[in-house]
């Protein structure tokens, strides 16, 4: 079984918030709290370690108590490469992924991703929702994976890609299915902010 200590969990706060105005999404103030503080809050308890990924504000990132990865590759290159630079220092066999404007992340999403891994003998993990008009979407940022995977991810990445469902669709992946697509709502604008400010029940 892929225990909970093997387990690093990484926090994507790397993007540029550029639907945000371009200001660090993570740092914004959210129910009382900068949002990446939600998402630590639901994430901590699914892994054994934490890394958040930033490439903007290290030095506040860093006042939450958890290293801070830098992206290797210049000029915000999206979460991929938040990935690749983490897998680089990730000391776990496992890590698994989600974004820092997402303060509504399952609880249970580390261990339902770990047991279809087991289950389904394959690589990689991601959460799959029904959107509200039927259609089903894949959530590939929340995504378990070994750490082994950074030679796969590390060539593709090379290769001038950045698609991350292009490249976990392209590996043995078990897609899991989550009944409630809101919980993996990631906050976009200010509006979508404020929207959100509202406790969910």
């Amino acid at each position: 079984m892929i225990a909970r200590d093997d387990i690093t969990g990484l926090i994507l706060a790397g993007g540029r918030g550029s639907r945000m105005g371009g200001v660090d999404k993570g740092l914004q103030p959210f129910q009382g709290q900068p949002l990446v503080r939600h998402t630590l809050a639901r994430l901590a308890p699914q892994a054994g370690t934490l890394l958040i990924s930033a490439n903007r504000n290290a030095d506040t990132y860093a006042a939450l108590g958890l290293p801070v990865i830098h992206d290797d590759l210049p000029g915000f290159a999206g979460p991929l490469a938040g990935m690749l630079a983490a897998l680089a220092q990730c000391r776990t066999g496992w890590m698994v992924t989600a974004p820092c404007d997402t303060p509504f992340l399952p609880l249970d999403l580390v261990a339902r991703l770990a047991r279809a891994i087991e289950a389904e003998g394959a690589d990689l993990a991601i959460p799959l929702v029904e959107e509200a008009d039927g259609r089903q979407r894949l959530q590939p940022v929340f995504c378990l994976m070994p750490a082994t995977a950074a030679a796969s991810l590390r060539a593709y990445v090379e290769a001038g890609h950045r698609k991350i469902e292009t490249w976990v669709t392209a590996q043995r992946l078990a897609r899991v299915p989550f009944d409630d697509a809101t919980a993996f709502s990631n906050i976009n604008t200010l509006d979508e902010l404020r929207a959100h400010e509202v406790p969910r029940p």
